[in-house]
């Protein structure tokens, strides 16, 4: 299962991550996001566990959890197909509105 952990302290690395939720089964990975530009965390990861159960449990006893004086939020990760985009429009920038098409 994939679970998205978020809220989570600049200091955070793939490595602590993993620990917090090894206690609860086998870890397969765990990434956190960073940005491309300034090389720092974005403030939030993914981690991917074997067993469901384990996940489950991990996400209901490390949501809300205080981690480095920060409270993270946990929860199943939704795939990126079922995310809507920010601006309620999931045409893109491209759309039939777009500013060089009204331009002329």
């Amino acid at each position: 299962m994939n679970i998205y952990v978020s809220n989570l302290s600049f200091s955070v690395q793939d490595e602590d991550l993993k620990e917090f939720f090894a206690p609860y089964g086998e870890v397969t990975s765990a990434k956190v996001i960073i940005n491309r530009e300034t090389g720092r965390s974005r403030g939030f990861g993914f981690v991917e566990m074997t067993d469901e159960a384990a996940s489950q449990k991990a996400i209901a006893e490390l949501d809300g959890k205080t981690v480095e004086s920060r409270s993270i939020s946990v929860s199943v990760a939704k795939p990126k197909d079922d995310r809507s985009s920010r601006n309620g429009d999931s045409s893109g920038f491209n759309n039939r509105n777009s500013y060089n098409e009204n331009r002329y």
